[in-house]
């Protein structure tokens, strides 16, 4: 079976071309390398010459196709050169070859073939050498590390630079790519804090705007229409200002105007007020104790919030229990109201309201649950809880 070698490149075609041509023109005006009456020149005249230059014309069309095959061939017409009068081309286009077959050829030949040239040069040096005891000997050595040594270490450098240029590039990719990555995992993170923040705002007010203006439209009574319209201006300006605070906030640019702080325990009075304005009974009990991390305090501030509004839109008319306590390391926090007994909810909702508190949670390392669990108490035995932890240590919090 015949072995079909690779197809040469462009440029290696141009290479051969030109070490032919111009080994042609040296053959033609007759110049060699040794004169005729050399004792190494076994092949006489101008034409056995040819032949090694033809055949390393043809192994530069394999210097980076079949690099291993080049040189290989190329070492053998190389030794067939010295048996005549010899090419300066052809000795040429061997170092090229030799060059070639260290910066294209495998890892285990671009390894061995530096390693195999130094060896000869070496021995080249010190045989002859010790065979003639001629200074002149010395130069065997230092022909053989010109043609074979010097363009295999120089192609062994060269590649070990290419290969470093390409690590190189290699992790400047990959820490581009990592870096596109952190950008949009900050962004889809920034989104998601910012929806919740939204929703946290602006669901309450919305839900007590939508429910009060369905009673005002459903019945014909001035009095209850003038509380209902009250209750939907209250919300309406507390909505406003939320919205102003979140806005702020986006559009801070480090100048002068500060947005509002953001909204602490502190605020859970007026938070219960505003409930109790909504028609909700609402009882507030809070021991959350002082030095809260200002995140624990901002979200259990608005996972209460959420809860009140779920109550509003969800929740049987009954009390609702609100109950924060600090048991040393976490802050708990209980909302409980009526379950069951509304088979639609007085006011639409998007379903983000749990999703919001349980992500708020999990940033804190925390713990929630929610959902109906029984209670003597409560409409058909159950009451909706809404349970959350959350860590105060600053290790839970990194």
């Amino acid at each position: 079976m015949a072995v079909r070698l690779p197809r040469p490149r462009r440029f290696d075609c141009y290479v051969a071309a030109a070490g032919l041509l111009g080994g042609l023109l040296l053959w033609g005006i007759g110049l060699g390398v040794r004169p005729a009456d050399e004792p190494v020149v076994l092949f006489d005249g101008k034409w056995p010459l040819l032949v090694p230059l033809v055949v390393m014309a043809a192994c530069e069309l394999l210097r980076r196709s079949a690099p291993r095959t080049g040189v290989l061939v190329g070492t053998v017409a190389l030794v067939g050169d010295t048996l005549t009068q010899g090419s300066l081309v052809t000795v040429i286009m061997y170092t090229d070859v030799m060059y070639a077959a260290v910066l294209y050829g495998p890892p285990a030949s671009a390894r061995r073939i530096p390693w195999i040239t130094g060896l000869l040069t070496v021995a080249g040096t010190v045989v002859p050498f010790a065979l003639w005891r001629q200074p002149e000997a010395l130069l065997i050595g230092v022909a053989v590390g010109i043609v074979s040594f010097a363009p295999a270490s120089t192609g062994l450098i060269v590649r070990n630079h290419r290969e470093a240029a390409d690590a190189a590039l290699l992790r400047a990719e990959q820490t581009a790519l990592l870096a596109e990555m952190d950008r949009v995992q900050a962004v889809t993170a920034e989104r998601s804090r910012m929806a919740r923040e939204l929703h946290d705002m602006v669901a309450n007010h919305l839900s007590a705007i939508a429910i009060h203006s369905t009673a005002a439209l459903s019945l014909d009574d001035a009095a209850t229409t003038r509380q209902a319209l009250g209750v939907i201006r209250e919300n309406s300006v507390a909505g406003l200002a939320e919205m102003r605070r979140l806005i702020g906030i986006l559009r801070d640019d480090g100048g002068e105007t500060e947005p509002a702080a953001a909204p602490t325990l502190d605020g859970l009075g007026a938070l219960v007020d505003g409930a109790r304005a909504n028609g909700l009974d609402v009882t507030l009990d809070a021991r959350p104790g002082v030095g809260l991390p200002a995140p624990v305090e901002l979200a259990a501030y608005r996972i209460v919030q959420e809860s009140l509004t779920n109550a509003l839109k969800h929740a049987s008319p009954g009390p609702v229990l609100v109950r924060l306590t600090r048991d040393g390391v976490a802050l708990r926090v209980r909302v409980t109201s009526p379950y069951g007994g509304r088979d639609t909810p007085r006011a639409p909702g998007s379903g983000a309201g749990l999703v919001g508190m349980r992500e708020r949670t999990a940033l804190l390392r925390g713990s929630f649950e929610a959902g109906a669990v029984a209670d003597p108490g409560g409409p058909d035995g159950k009451i909706w809880a809404v349970c959350a932890v959350l860590p105060l240590t600053e290790r839970d919090l990194g």
